[in-house]
């Protein structure tokens, strides 16, 4: 059985936050970061609030927190629908952290989503 990740972005304009005139460094790293995990046999779902609302909507989980704390909750990190990561982004030795089954001596450094284009590689979205 492939282990399910589904990761909740707050409205932003795409997953790797390189379409600004301002990228947050942290979200081209996470994006490689997601990349390996998909390379460690990890099944990984993005959602993003500003493009896919109705997602949010759906999982009761997500939704429960964004009533509570509102957008602080996110970003949201569920496995298998139970929350393992909220308000933040962990670095790659979080997430083999928090996955069974992922090989932490497998890490290898975030090379900061050098490889992961913006929006299809088209630099903007």
């Amino acid at each position: 059985m492939i282990m399910k990740i589904d990761v909740f972005d707050p409205p932003m304009c795409c997953s790797t936050g390189v379409c600004g005139a301002e990228v947050d460094p942290v979200l081209p790293r996470f994006a490689a970061d997601l990349e390996w995990l998909k390379q460690q046999g990890i099944g990984v779902t993005r959602y993003n609030m500003a493009q896919q609302p109705a997602a949010f909507v759906e999982h009761a989980i997500v939704q429960k927190a964004l009533k509570e704390r509102g957008n602080d909750c996110m970003p949201m990190i569920l496995m298998d629908d139970k929350v393992i990561s909220s308000g933040e982004y962990p670095d790659r030795e979080s997430l083999a952290a928090m996955i069974p089954g992922v090989d932490a001596a497998k890490i290898e450094p975030s090379n900061g989503g050098a490889e992961a284009p913006c929006c299809g590689g088209t630099g903007c979205c």
